[in-house]
């Protein structure tokens, strides 16, 4: 199959300090590609354009014409726990595997097919909530004994690393989020299989039920981590509105209570996750980014 991978794939693997290893990932990933279709016997159709910026997305289909998704990751993204999370909701809030062996060779997952062009972005921001919240919902299970995922605390703690070396322009926001978060994984309140990186774009529109996620980042700990990426969503528009600060506290505020979650720890996660965005933007050369990140974890 000979094709270019998407610019934006191309733009976001160049901005992670793993630049290297994900340059030669991409220059091997033609290669790949064909060895992942021929394996799977599944014919392609198009790479899904824009696409993501962590991954290649093939639509394909079978002998039958049945239409699925073939997904390939970079390996230090750890394609094996996706597939390892997706097989246990086993299609229940999340896309279905389509084939639960997972190949090292290749990497690929190959999934059923959503609508990549319909997220829970499409809709207004209450209604999205309200949908993403569902979703959620359903996702929160127990891991199975002798999970592969690593704890919201170990997670935290690889993150933290960077942290300490924010600049000075960031110091004081980046030594509140890592005294919160020591705080925080201190007393964990629950360990349940959490979607790691669950936001409105996460949630596509399917055939089977109205909205399934895709693209989880598996790890195991309590809901106010999987809550705290959700709460900063269409963050530019938070800003934008008269409401400031306080409708942030206000946004937190009403997620925790729609989902049962306790304030306090959903704000503390919010805090820390909106800080080590913004450092990794700022890290990256995205200015405005993390400008935005950084402001509406002050607001906090």
């Amino acid at each position: 199959m000979a094709f270019e991978p998407p610019q934006r794939l191309v733009r976001a693997l160049g901005e992670t300090p793993e630049t290297a290893q994900d340059a030669q990932w991409l220059e091997q990933l033609p290669g790949l590609t064909e060895a992942a279709l021929s394996r799977r016997e599944v014919q392609a159709q198009r790479v899904q354009a824009p696409g993501g910026r962590s991954s290649l997305v093939v639509l394909v289909q079978y002998a039958d014409g049945t239409p699925a998704a073939l997904k390939l990751a970079p390996p230090r993204a750890r394609p094996d726990r996706e597939l390892a999370a997706l097989a246990h909701w086993g299609g229940f809030g999340a896309v279905r595997v389509l084939d639960s062996r997972y190949h090292e060779e290749d990497g690929a997952l190959l999934l059923e097919r959503l609508h990549p062009e319909v997220s829970l972005r499409s809709l207004p921001d209450a209604k999205a909530l309200l949908e993403a919240g569902g979703t959620l919902r359903r996702l929160w299970v127990a891991p199975p004994a002798g999970h592969v995922w690593e704890t919201v605390a170990e997670r935290t703690e690889r993150q933290s690393a960077a942290l300490r070396a924010a600049p000075a322009e960031a110091r004081a926001l980046a030594d509140s989020a890592l005294a919160i978060r020591d705080e925080l994984v201190a007393a964990p309140s629950e360990e349940l299989l959490l979607h790691g990186n669950f936001r409105q774009g996460k949630v596509l529109a399917g055939e089977r039920a109205p909205w399934l996620t895709v693209g989880p980042e598996p790890v195991v700990g309590e809901r106010a981590y999987d809550l705290a990426r959700l709460a900063r969503d269409r963050l530019e528009d938070q800003v934008a509105t008269s409401a400031g600060a306080a409708g942030a506290r206000r946004r937190v505020n009403r997620l925790a209570d729609a989902l049962e979650v306790d304030r306090d720890r959903l704000r503390g996660w919010t805090v820390f996750r909106a800080v080590e965005s913004g450092h990794r933007a700022l890290a990256a050369g995205r200015r405005r980014e993390a400008e935005l990140l950084l402001e509406f974890a002050a607001w906090l």
